[in-house]
């Protein structure tokens, strides 16, 4: 049998997995062979620095072993299962207070356990209260692979235990599995590749991973098959950038000589570092006659619009129509505006295409499109539009890009032959992540803030303090300035956002914000109704803006200088950081006051650790890596839906030297194979 027929095998072919316990296994995700040697162990009990029970020490978490002596299901008006767990040197006992009676049913008396959890005194006696568990024997049983010194825990499911697959179950499986096939599992990373890495041979790695003589070697165990998760995957990314380099099928476009030097010229201040690094980047690239594909990554703030316009200013002078893509009509109409201001000098023709327009002003766009007059077109989903045809669309600019679909940037791209494209992001990406989610790309990072711009101050305030942060923003407003206020998305209910938005514009309208003019934005408007009011906002015929999360990107207002999140623990990290960063943007010193309304946001809890990085950090890089600590990669920044890998041993986070390196070894072996 090859190594591809042993992996592949349905585990219904290992030897004591009848159909019945093969069905309890599928229901945990294994299938085949390959699941089952990669279904690796959640934790490993070090029987080596386990301690007596008579020298557990009280209000300290520990793991103790010992055999099942008796156990109890007391009734009462607080019901409670009690097990008496015993050693050489003493007992302890073991109370649950849910699930007594099914409970009871679990255990037998000489069973052996391990627990985890706190000792506490009852009565003078040591306990543990809901310690979690596990078998290491059934009584009775014995040998080495329960009792050795390093004993692999499963995560089994309850059907999993009933059907006698707890760990121990689980264990002799494993082991018999092991011993049968994985001889026969071949390695296929180069030799070479191991000697440099100093990692282990694959069949060592999944014997070891599940039963190791020690943790540092279920470590080196565990490295070794993240590194080959890792390199595979960053080897498919490699191959990927090899190709499109080596088709010369792209537009090789010169450094522009008159427009961008001109447009430059026109500017009341001068780039910054990060910005003309960015720019030369992207020049470079659209120099090759092969597709660019970049992403460019910059925080709220860094000025990623201007470096975009320099791209499109690049394609048009190379006699090739630019266009850029938005997600929402707020956005584009403010690039749309932003850019017609720069390059009318320029004698440029911008257009915008949107959702709702008159058919004849769309029927006279779509012509000067077709026709070439229009030099760039900014626009949301309407850029797709079938009807929508450039004469010669050399540059696509998708603008955060991460709420647009593959298949909707698919669909511009193809609007031209071969075009450029440049993904932007203001939505700060940990360096791991991205190069797992657009390994394929090249990355240009802008990392650095114009100058002149001030820290805006954040505080953490309970909704205790409501009032006198009404009154500080309206003292702010006395002085011109403009504030926003914020609400949730309550419950993921439009209607439930829609009222308390509502509600908060007419409480602060007959209140605390009776002198001045206050808006209403939310996500039920119209397209036109959310323009024309941002727009009010903008030329300052409003003093403050009642909102829902429909601001989060992209709004720039240089004379607000007063963020006010409410509820905020019900907010995402990255989304906070895009709140905060809708002010801050003049010369003005700005605030960010998050209200949290709910009770025991504190230490240890992820809103307390969200709220607490908000008001430590401003560096959006920073903050992006604490949310992917806080979420997990399965959860960070939507990655599930955005095609991120479910690794099964490597963490991005965690992993972030293996990653490199096996990003290096990719493109190592990409270079061997060409």
């Amino acid at each position: 049998m090859s190594t591809t027929d042993v992996l592949d095998m349905t585990i219904d072919g290992v030897r004591g997995i009848g159909a019945k316990r093969a069905a309890v296994l599928n229901e945990a995700g294994i299938f085949t062979l390959a699941d089952l040697f990669w279904y690796r162990p959640r934790r490993y009990l070090d029987r080596t620095r386990t301690v007596p029970i008579a020298r557990a020490p009280v209000g300290e978490e520990v793991t103790l072993v010992g055999r099942v002596r008796g156990m109890n299901f007391v009734p009462g008006r607080r019901p409670r299962f009690v097990l008496v767990l015993e050693d050489e040197s003493d007992d302890i006992s073991c109370t649950w207070f849910s699930g007594g009676r099914y409970m009871q049913k679990n255990f037998t008396e000489g069973d052996e356990l391990a627990i985890s959890g706190k000792v506490d005194l009852f009565q003078g006696r040591r306990q543990m209260v809901h310690p979690e568990y596990e078998f290491i024997t059934p009584a009775g049983e014995a040998g080495l692979l329960h009792t050795g010194g390093v004993v692999p825990l499963y995560t089994s499911s309850a059907d999993m235990k009933e059907r006698g697959l707890r760990s121990r179950g689980f264990r002799r499986l494993m082991r018999g599995a092991l011993d049968e096939f994985v001889e026969q599992v071949a390695d296929g990373l180069p030799a070479e590749i191991r000697t440099r890495q100093q990692l282990m041979p694959l069949v060592q790695a999944l014997r070891t991973i599940h039963f190791p003589a020690s943790i540092m070697e279920a470590e080196n165990a565990r490295r070794r098959l993240a590194f080959d998760e890792l390199f595979y995957l960053q080897l498919r990314l490699a191959r990927l950038r090899a190709r499109r380099r080596e088709r010369p099928e792209g537009i090789a476009m010169a450094q522009s000589q008159e427009l961008v030097p001109q447009l430059l010229r026109e500017l009341p201040f001068a780039l910054t570092a990060a910005q003309e690094r960015v720019v030369n980047e992207i020049v470079a690239d659209m120099g090759l006659p092969h597709v660019m594909n970049r992403l460019v990554q910059g925080d709220v703030g860094s000025g990623k619009t201007l470096v975009g316009l320099c791209a499109l200013l690049t394609a048009v002078e190379n006699g090739f129509q630019a266009a850029l893509m938005a997600p929402t009509e707020i956005l584009a109409e403010q690039h749309f505006l932003n850019i017609k201001s720069l390059v009318q000098p320029l004698g440029l023709q911008v257009i915008l295409l949107k959702g709702k327009q008159r058919v004849s002003v769309r029927r006279q766009l779509q012509e000067a499109l077709s026709s070439g007059s229009a030099h760039i077109a900014v626009g949301t989903h309407a850029l797709i539009q079938t009807e929508v045809e450039f004469a010669r669309l050399g540059l696509v600019v998708i603008d955060e890009q991460h709420r647009f679909g593959v298949m909707q940037r698919g669909a511009l791209y193809k609007k031209g032959e071969k075009p450029d494209m440049l993904v932007m992001t203001a939505t700060p990406i940990p360096r791991t992540l991205a190069q797992t989610l657009y390994g394929d790309l090249e990355v240009s990072l802008i990392d650095e803030l114009p100058p002149g711009r001030k820290p805006i101050r954040t505080a953490r305030r309970g909704v205790d303090r409501r009032e006198a942060i009404f009154d500080f923003a309206a003292d702010q407003m006395r002085q011109g300035r403009q504030v926003y206020i914020v609400y949730p998305l309550v419950e993921e209910s439009e209607k439930m956002d829609l009222t308390s938005a509502v509600e908060a514009c007419q409480e602060l309208s007959h209140g605390p914000f009776a002198e001045f003019e206050v808006g209403l934005l939310h996500g039920r408007m119209s397209a036109e109704e959310k323009v024309e009011v941002m727009e009010a906002f903008k030329a300052h015929r409003m003093d403050a803006l009642v909102s829902t999360t429909v601001i989060e990107v992209g709004v720039d207002v240089p004379n607000a200088s007063v963020m006010i999140v409410e509820h905020a623990e019900r907010f995402g990290l990255a989304q906070l950081h895009q709140l905060r960063g809708r002010v801050g943007r003049g010369g003005e010193q700005s605030f960010c006051i998050l209200i949290s309304h709910q009770q025991g946001v504190g230490e240890g809890t992820d809103s307390g650790e969200r709220l607490d990085a908000m008001v430590e950090t401003q560096d959006g890089f920073i903050i992006a890596e604490k949310d992917l600590e806080i979420r997990g990669p399965g959860e960070f920044f939507g990655t599930r839906q955005a095609g991120i890998p479910e690794f099964k041993v490597a963490d991005v986070l965690r992993d972030e030297p293996l990653l490199r390196a096996a990003r290096e070894e990719a493109d190592r072996q990409v270079e061997i194979e060409a």
